[in-house]
């Protein structure tokens, strides 16, 4: 098999280096491509945050007669899931070559895609292109995707209107074409302190929480009992889960708050929009018997995060150019989520499909396999050729 060239591993080294954590700032890693983007004569479009802690950048190498609109989008996203408590047993953000390997946080999810696309930009411009390819670059994918809504307005923005793109989320170089919604919501329930010997005085909310959490599990029963069912899926029916629950100060206090935080991952029958509805009625049920017992108390529901699902059918255009460049459509649809149900929801044709394995994602001693990047490299290659005037 062609070997992964230095420029790539390169890139990696350098994406890897700069901590992209969630919870900090990407601005170091998007000022390196931007550099980069401008020492080739491109011009790169940054969008910051409202508190300018993060951004998008966007890309573009524009057709032969400089046309910028229409053409196929490659969008990978610049962070990556914390390392803390993992036992590595190299640096994380450090790149270390082992046996054919590459360990490295972010190194399959998803900067070894990103090290693709950013080391073929050269081979993009040395001839003209009659489709643009843009390069879309988000902040936030791995705390629910909340780059992906701010980077489709920045597209239209600029106008740019892709047809197709090709999110690169770790997937052996095979196309994923369908993936499950995510939604996740917390529940804030306030009640009333008081001396635990006085429970007629408080208004518990670790208890009245609990009958939410209980309310949600039978809601989620009911999902696998009832459906809908997608066989497609390993799970074939909406799959929901309280995965945080918190409350409580002391253990002769009636307590006052209590904070539970749920998720649900749909199939495509089923609205999201009637589920949180469904929530939020219950939710004021609770509210309603806790304010029976004092005015103050309240239940507040709170969606952190929504992300689309995406249903690409098997003539989608993403779907057709994949094939027609060698890419496989897997029958198979997967469980998490990706910015490419939102791409597709904006009306932009998406797969997901990047090198490395998904099983490496968020682990210590996270890698890619070398054969996968010089595979992302190919692909990247017979795209650009496809492409040219």
């Amino acid at each position: 098999m062609t070997p992964v060239t230095p420029e790539v591993v390169d890139w990696l080294t350098r994406l890897v280096a700069i901590d992209t954590t969630s919870r900090d700032s990407n601005l170091p890693l998007i000022d390196l491509v931007a550099d980069h983007a401008r020492s080739l004569g491109l011009t790169p479009h940054v969008f910051p945050t409202p508190d300018g802690a993060k951004a998008n950048l966007i890309l573009t190498v524009p057709d032969a007669d400089g046309g910028t609109c229409g053409g196929v989008m490659l969008s990978g996203h610049t962070d990556v899931v914390p390392v803390d408590g993992q036992p590595w047993t190299s640096d994380p953000f450090t790149l270390t070559e082992r046996d054919g390997r590459y360990y490295g946080r972010g190194t399959a999810d998803m900067k070894g895609f990103d090290a693709v696309v950013l080391a073929a930009l050269p081979a993009m411009l040395a001839q003209p292109l009659r489709q643009p390819i843009h390069l879309a670059l988000s902040y936030d994918e791995e705390v629910g995707c909340q780059g992906a809504g701010p980077m489709v307005a920045a597209l239209a923005e600029l106008g740019l209107a892709p047809e197709v793109t090709f999110v690169g989320e770790p997937t052996s170089m095979r196309m994923i074409c369908a993936h499950k919604s995510i939604n996740v919501i917390r529940i804030a329930v306030r009640g009333l302190a008081a001396h635990s010997s006085l429970t007629n005085q408080g208004v518990n909310a670790i208890e009245y929480a609990a009958s939410l959490v209980r309310w949600w599990r039978v809601r989620c029963d009911r999902w696998r009992d009832e459906g809908p069912y997608d066989d497609g899926y390993p799970i074939a029916h909406t799959t929901g889960a309280v995965t945080m629950i918190s409350g409580g100060n002391g253990v002769n206090i009636i307590p006052a708050e209590a904070d539970v935080t749920l998720e649900f991952r749909a199939v495509a029958e089923v609205d999201d929009a009637e589920v949180i509805a469904e929530l939020r009625a219950a939710c004021a049920e609770v509210e309603e018997a806790m304010r029976a017992e004092d005015a103050s108390a309240s239940v507040t529901v709170t969606v952190e995060t929504s992300t689309v699902g995406l249903e690409s059918p098997p003539d989608a255009p993403a779907v057709r150019l994949g094939e027609a460049l060698g890419l496989e459509a897997l029958p198979d649809k997967v469980t998490y989520g990706t910015e490419a149900g939102v791409y597709s929801d904006a009306g932009i044709s998406a797969v997901v499909c990047g090198p490395g394995d998904i099983a490496q994602a968020h682990k210590p001693d996270e890698f890619i396999e070398a054969s996968q990047l010089a595979a992302c490299e190919a692909f990247i290659g017979r795209l650009i050729t496809h492409l040219r005037a």
